[in-house]
């Protein structure tokens, strides 16, 4: 039997704090709704999935370890609950919002939004289509997201990012790629550069090479991805390492084996010799 409007059990699942408190936020005035856990990684939410039972769950879709993916594969999709996705990448939400048999939350999502996401989740709840809800989800997130497979299709227009959602003081906002200048690595996560500031997001640099246009960002290292019309000097030390220089006067490190690649997409054959490295 399905659960009665005032009765929906809620799980929320996000690898980032601040993404789980705005789902409780959301959740929490609501007497329709009881909010049963939280998991912050995919191994958690399959436990939560299998202890609690919820019958509705906001998930993450890019997690590190276990993606939402994941989640829906390790669970099988019969054993899913009514699943709202939430992703950070407005390509594989698009074509999404426009079916009314599943549903994406696009952060940072506003208050109306979420209330339409819930809105709908209630609908299938009450209407016990939980199962085929799931199927379908997992089939279009397949089709829309062959990234989580680590399956980037790169000849597609629709792979590549235009905007990158960062979390900051307690909110989130977008930041335009065509205002990042480069993208550096930090450990598990990811710096993406403007010309006025830093933002730091949980993403491999993989990830992120797969998503950015090739004809507007190359990968100069693995710690490094770069804006080409930002490269004003290529430098080759005395030791045959080599680094570009950007306009903004920052100095990046370019492997042996990139440095090919980097001249032939700048269509360049001259480095410039870095005496400061002696």
């Amino acid at each position: 039997m399905a659960p009665s409007d005032a009765s929906i059990r809620a799980l929320v699942v996000d690898d980032e704090p601040l993404a789980r408190e705005r789902l409780r936020g959301l959740l929490d005035d609501r007497s329709s709704v009881s909010l049963v856990a939280e998991a912050e990684d995919g191994q958690e939410a399959v436990d939560a999935l299998r202890g609690q039972d919820p019958d509705l769950v906001f998930l993450d879709v890019q997690m590190p370890g276990m993606s939402g993916i994941d989640v829906v594969e390790e669970m099988g999709p019969e054993a899913m609950p009514v699943t709202v996705f939430v992703t950070a990448y407005d390509q594989y939400a698009i074509k999404a919002f426009d079916l009314a048999a599943v549903d994406y939350l696009l952060k940072p999502f506003d208050d109306e939004r979420f209330e339409q996401a819930l809105e709908r989740a209630r609908e299938q709840i009450v209407s016990q289509d939980a199962n085929a809800l799931s199927h379908r989800l997992l089939r279009m997130l397949k089709e829309q997201d062959p990234s989580l497979l680590d399956q980037v299709d790169t000849e597609s227009d629709e792979a590549y990012l235009e905007r990158i959602a960062v979390q900051g003081r307690g909110k989130a906002r977008i930041v335009s790629v065509d205002d990042v200048t480069h993208i550096t690595a930090d450990g598990s996560y990811a710096e993406v550069h403007t010309e006025d500031d830093t933002h730091v997001i949980r993403e491999r640099m993989k990830t992120l090479a797969a998503r950015l246009d090739p004809s507007e960002f190359v990968r100069v290292h693995r710690s490094a991805i770069v804006r080409l019309d930002e490269v004003e000097l290529i430098l080759r030390s005395g030791g045959g390492d080599y680094a570009v220089r950007l306009q903004s006067g920052t100095t990046l490190s370019v492997s042996r084996g990139r440095i090919e690649e980097l001249q032939d997409r700048l269509g360049v054959d001259v480095v410039q010799r870095d005496d400061r490295s002696g």
